[in-house]
Order: structure tokens, then sequence, then C-alpha cells
């Protein structure tokens, strides 16, 4: 199972982690464009491998696995260094912190929901926030090139992502506290 295209688009989104956050050390504009493309590439595969592996019937319970540590990590690696290099400063990382908090409570009520064979599927609006989340950091990786019309553009996304990131991490929560007290 490994090895469908699916999951092999969900291994490529981790295998480019590395080469984005080099791609962020190094100061210069090319760069920035080439992690913003990486970054991007690496995004879109988020969507395409869910729609092949349901158009292909190669739904796999690895792939349900990989797909959202695969996501988690990405998001997760860039907002710090975006924070690291100073790109996300000031109040905007208190939105970064929201959205990594979230990641690490959704991934624990999830494992734990599992213990106790309880799915928790993604909602609409979370899909939504992840959008609106990569969206938000492709524009932040081009942040020393874009004017500061883009920067704001792209700090607004962010805050819009902490803002659906709790939303979504509320619903979850109280979705998962209902399965608790019952089990």
């Amino acid at each position: 199972m490994l090895t469908t295209l699916p999951n092999l688009l969900t291994l490529a989104r981790i295998v480019a982690i590395p080469a984005v956050i080099a791609l962020l050390y190094m100061d210069s504009a090319a760069a920035r464009w080439t992690a913003f493309a990486l970054f991007g590439a690496a995004a879109f595969t988020d969507w395409l491998d869910g729609v092949l592996a349901r158009a292909r019937g190669e739904v796999s319970p690895l792939g349900r696995f990989l797909d959202p540590i695969a996501d988690k990590l990405l998001v997760a690696a860039v907002i710090v260094m975006l924070v690291g290099q100073g790109d996300v400063a000031g109040p905007a990382v208190l939105a970064a912190i929201v959205i990594l908090c979230r990641e690490i409570l959704v991934s624990g009520l999830r494992e734990y929901l599992a213990e106790i064979s309880v799915p928790m599927p993604v909602s609409r609006l979370a899909k939504w926030k992840t959008a609106v989340q990569l969206a938000a950091l492709s524009l932040l990786i081009l942040a020393p090139v874009l004017p500061w019309e883009g920067v704001v553009l792209a700090q607004a996304l962010l805050w819009l992502a902490a803002a659906l990131t709790l939303v979504t991490g509320w619903d979850y929560l109280v979705r998962g506290l209902k399965h608790m007290q019952e089990s």
C-alpha cells in the first residue's frame, strides 16, 4: 500500500519539508521563490492525494494515518521557521501559536478516539481552515520579497486561519469529549 500514488504523494510532502526549511535559511529572493514553489507543490499534494485515493479506490489505513501527519509536519515546520526568521513577528506570533496548539490538541484527540474505535472525520470547515492556513503560509514564505500590501494580506490570512483553527479545534474537542464521557 505504500507504493500507491496517493501514498507516494503524501510521502513526497514529508520529504519536501527539509528542502523548504533549507531554502528558508538562505537569504535570497530566489531561495524564497523556490521555497514558495516547493511549499505550494507540497500543499497541492494535500488536496491531490485525497482526490486520487477516492477516485482510484485506494483509500487505505496507511494513507489516513500518514496524510494528517504530513500536513501537520509541513505546517509546523514552516511556522517555526517563519517565526524564527522573523517573518512572523509581534502579535502574529500568537496566531502561529494558536495554530500549532490546535494541531497538537487535535492529533492527541484523534489518537485517543482511535483507541476506543471512534472515527473523527475532517469537517468541511477544517478543510477550509487548512486551505486558508496554507495560503497564508505560502505568502508569508514570500514576505521578504513582497510589497507591504502582500505582507498585510498574508498576516490577515494567518489571523483568519487562527480564528478558523479555534472554531474547528473547539468543534473537535466538544465532539471528542462527548465520546469520552460515553466510554
